[in-house]
């Protein structure tokens, strides 16, 4: 939905209790929509206070939403979808991770809690659309078709996070940061100007559910410990480890192992596997990756219809590479590397662009080695 629409909308401005949200619920209010405030509460046990600048669920989060939504002037509410959360995004993550994936929780809150449940709320109340504070552009045209785009300013660009949003969802979404070509100093200092009380305050980093970081820490509590072997591409047992899930692809530090490798390079994670509880390191260039099948593929906009040139982007904060991707059915997506790249694990999601314009995405679930292709 353009941020520039003919006529006001009614507009249900999910508020984080951060300073991106805040102003792009002021800038809605002042170009003339109808606002609403609403903060999530994701949380069933939320602490009081967070720890460090972690996350955005707290109960400190919500009374900084509230003291915002004052200071623009709209109404403002706290809406229960913890449980929606927990079902959705935590044991979604959890699980992935136990089955050896690595997931990306950001994408399935857009996906199922703020696009979705949120989304579907906000209509059966009226609402004509949901604003967030992500740095994006839904661009519109005469004929009513919409595109997602990047974000004018590539160093806040988050559409990576959103390529999981289809045509229905991208009708009722809001984005008024996404035209900002400005550093976060100055959108800070908008806020301050704007009398925002959030303008200072920390932004929210890594896993919101998981307040002090500590993700090993966290899958180990509820998956518990499960001694393995670390192996390598020989199936020489080298180490061992208290639970495969506390490993990623292409991961180097941490990795305890007590004897160095022959050529006196680093090893890396190459393969993680839960059936047998073992996990496979190597050097460097084995993590090298040709290609990758994808599954569940979603899309903004109409699907492609055969195989076409992209670029792709494999992490919320990564670069784009050339790839060719083609939809072989309509739950997979193959996609091949113009060069090889490294780092690249099922359960992330590859997030496929023409030029700025986010074409969709779909999660990995297997990949194509350049040593398995070579041979």
């Amino acid at each position: 939905m353009s941020e520039t629409a003919a006529r006001p909308l009614k507009v249900l401005a999910a508020m984080s209790g951060g300073v991106d949200s805040a102003v792009a619920a002021a800038r809605a209010a002042e170009a003339g929509h109808d606002v609403t405030g609403v903060h999530l509460a994701l949380s069933a046990n939320p602490k009081s206070f967070r720890t460090g600048a972690r996350g955005c669920c707290t109960i400190e989060d919500s009374h900084d939403a509230r003291r915002a939504a004052d200071v623009i002037g709209i109404p403002f509410y706290v809406w229960d979808l913890a449980e929606r959360f927990r079902e959705d995004v935590v044991e979604d993550f959890v699980a992935e991770y136990a089955a050896g994936r690595t997931p990306n929780p950001c994408l399935r809150c857009n996906e199922k809690i703020k696009f979705a449940a949120l989304l579907d709320k906000a209509l059966a109340l009226g609402f004509d659309a949901v604003c967030t504070g992500h740095y994006a552009k839904v661009v519109t045209h005469g004929d009513g078709t919409r595109e997602l785009h990047r974000a004018a300013d590539m160093a806040k660009d988050q559409s990576y996070v959103l390529g999981v949003l289809d045509d229905r969802q991208l009708a009722h979404a809001m984005f008024p940061l996404g035209d900002t070509e400005t550093t976060k100093e100055q959108i800070r200092a908008e806020a301050a100007a704007r009398g925002l009380f959030v303008a200072k305050k920390p932004d929210s980093h890594d896993i919101c559910f998981i307040a002090d970081g500590d993700t090993q820490g966290f899958l180990a509590k509820r998956l518990g410990t499960a001694e393995g072997d670390i192996v390598d591409e020989d199936g020489t047992r080298l180490g061992t480890h208290t639970g495969a899930y506390g490993y990623t692809i292409g991961q180097r530090k941490g990795l305890r192992l007590g004897n160095p490798a022959g050529d006196g390079k680093p090893r890396y994670v190459l393969d993680i596997s839960p059936v047998d509880n073992t996990v496979t390191v190597g050097p460097a260039a084995a993590l090298d990756v040709v290609a990758l099948t994808a599954i569940k593929p979603r899309w903004c906009g109409t699907p492609p219809a055969g195989p076409g040139a992209y670029t792709a982007q494999l992490r919320a904060h990564g670069g784009e590479t050339p790839v060719t991707a083609e939809p072989v059915s309509a739950d997979e997506l193959r996609v091949a590397f113009a060069e090889p790249v490294r780092g690249v694990a099922p359960g992330q999601a590859v997030v496929l662009y023409d030029g700025t314009r986010v074409v969709g995405s779909a999660t990995i679930s297997a990949t194509v080695r350049a040593t398995a292709a070579a041979s």
